[in-house]
């Protein structure tokens, strides 16, 4: 895989804000917003794609992403752009536009979603507590008293 593809693919969906790549799977996943919007795979660009967007990727002349998985092809939510889309970011951006709103749904539809059966329930993120004033006696240390002597043997007095 070209790192300047992948740099390429940037560019081209710069106009859709900050938009970052990250590694993963032997290829690239592109995130605009921080929503995984683009795949490069095998040197190609894929973008996100749900029910209502998919038809318009067909129609394009666009094609899916597949993978071999388990001895079965397995077809991702991910299409090619078409060839004139790669020239700019002008004629990406129509595309572009496509992949975030289907990535905005499909990020809306998992918050919405319940959790799966026996999968364990997430802990609420604690609140920072106030931090303490002093530390605590360790084993074979004592507290000094309020008064300021330390206690266990009494001064003789005189």
């Amino acid at each position: 895989m070209s790192q300047a593809f992948v740099d390429h693919c940037l560019e081209l969906l710069a106009p859709l804000g900050p938009v970052r790549s990250r590694r993963m799977f032997g290829g690239h996943g592109l995130y605009a917003d921080g929503l995984f919007v683009a795949l490069v795979a095998f040197d190609r660009l894929y973008l996100k794609v749900d029910a209502d967007t998919e038809p318009r990727f067909a129609v394009a002349g666009c094609s899916p992403f597949v993978y071999e998985g388990k001895g079965t092809p397995v077809r991702m939510s991910y299409w090619t752009v078409p060839d004139d889309a790669l020239e700019s970011p002008a004629l990406m951006l129509p595309w572009a536009r496509l992949a975030l709103q289907a990535a905005i749904k499909a990020a809306a539809a998992k918050a919405a979603r319940p959790a799966a059966p026996g999968a364990k329930p997430r802990a609420p993120k604690a609140k920072p507590r106030a931090p303490r004033r002093c530390p605590p006696a360790g084993p074979g240390l004592r507290r000094r008293p309020a008064s300021g002597r330390p206690r266990g043997r009494r001064r003789a007095s005189a």
